[in-house]
């Protein structure tokens, strides 16, 4: 299928997602999750947005849904991203590997297929640090999906650092592999966290 995300409807990229195809794959659904994510909390805020009692939130709800917005067609550009550079990738590793073509271009096409992932991770890490600061700014009937957002975030982000682990060991750089690790387990946890923090306070709200 075609790597126009948005311009996908929805039954055909899941008929795409599930045939026996390599994309879309696990990366189409972690960038997909990231733009879900940003879309139910931006419904969350859309509701909030201009009710006397959230008056004093005015600020935050104009930057946050400008970012939100962004955010949902960012999710679906690294999930075409993550397409196009599986597929590189993929070229190359049915090449023999003493082939010239694989030599040359092996290292930059690991690093490609590890970047629009480690790319959504971050991007995932960052929205739920941003969901935080926004439970209070959410009228509470909404809380429910921005909670939502929260867990769909924490999956877009861990999903995305099992497309970073799988390419790990196709890293000829050790130092530059363990880097990526290192880096990956601290935005997992991050989000991990976050994820936490805004489910217990959407409760409590």
């Amino acid at each position: 299928m075609s790597h126009d995300l948005p311009g996908t409807p929805l039954g055909e990229f899941l008929e795409a997602l599930a045939a026996r195809t390599p994309t879309p794959g696990g990366g189409a659904v972690a960038g997909t999750s990231l733009a879900t994510a940003a879309a139910i909390a931006h419904m969350a805020l859309v509701f909030s947005q201009g009710r006397k009692s959230l008056a004093s939130f005015a600020e935050v709800h104009e930057k946050a849904l400008t970012r939100l917005s962004d955010l949902k067609a960012r999710g679906l550009e690294l999930a075409a991203q993550d397409a196009a550079a599986y597929e590189q990738l993929n070229t190359l590793w049915k090449l023999p590997e003493d082939d010239p073509e694989r030599t040359r271009g092996w290292d930059n096409a690991v690093e490609a297929a590890i970047a629009a992932p480690r790319a959504v991770l971050g991007e995932a890490a960052e929205l739920l640090a941003a969901l935080e600061g926004l439970v209070d700014a959410t009228t509470p009937m909404l809380r429910s999906d921005l909670a939502v957002a929260a867990i769909t975030a924490e999956a877009a982000g861990r999903s995305a650092a099992w497309n970073i682990r799988i390419n790990l060991p196709s890293v000829s750089d050790v130092a530059r592999a363990d880097a990526h690790r290192d880096d990956m387990t601290r935005l997992i946890d991050q989000c991990r966290a976050s994820a936490a923090t805004v489910e217990a306070a959407c409760q409590a709200g």
